[in-house]
């Protein structure tokens, strides 16, 4: 097996590779497509990471990957052990590609910094045309009521 890498981007600007020693496979059988050769071969491909004693990531960048994975994808992760399963494919070596694309997807979204959004305010047109809106809207409705006799 080969390291894992990681293309340059927000959180690992010189990008990053994962050793092959870090990465856990486990193959078993699919339920996937494939008639009776699916019976017979381990084409489910599941590939494992520990976070927590991974080499390729530094103390910040371990600390930013486990609260992001805890928060946004619970279901791969497991402790600090990040899981990914794959078993679309037909073939195993297909299937091996597919899980490694989607840690390696897994880890770079956790690595990248936080964005933080800046409260604005409307701008004046738009606070306008809200109301212009909102006054049309209830004339319309005003519209709809039945008559009061004697008006």
């Amino acid at each position: 097996m080969d390291d894992l890498r990681i293309s340059p981007g927000p959180g690992c600007p010189r990008g990053l590779t994962v050793p092959a020693g870090d990465l856990v496979e486990t193959f078993s059988h699919s339920g996937g497509p494939g008639g009776q050769g699916v019976n017979t071969s381990d084409s489910r491909v599941q590939l494992s990471l520990d976070v927590a004693t991974t080499s390729a990531l530094d103390e910040h960048q371990r600390a930013r990957a486990l609260a992001h994975l805890a928060r946004h994808a619970p279901g791969y992760l497991t402790g600090t052990v990040l899981t990914v399963t794959a078993s679309q494919q037909r073939s195993q070596r297909q299937n091996r590609k597919a899980a490694r694309e989607r840690l390696a997807g897994l880890l770079r979204a956790a690595l990248a910094p936080v964005q933080v959004r800046r409260a604005t305010r409307p701008t004046a047109g738009s606070h306008r045309r809200r109301l212009a809106a909102k006054k049309r809207r209830g004339e319309i409705k005003a519209g709809r009521r039945r008559p009061v006799p004697g008006d």
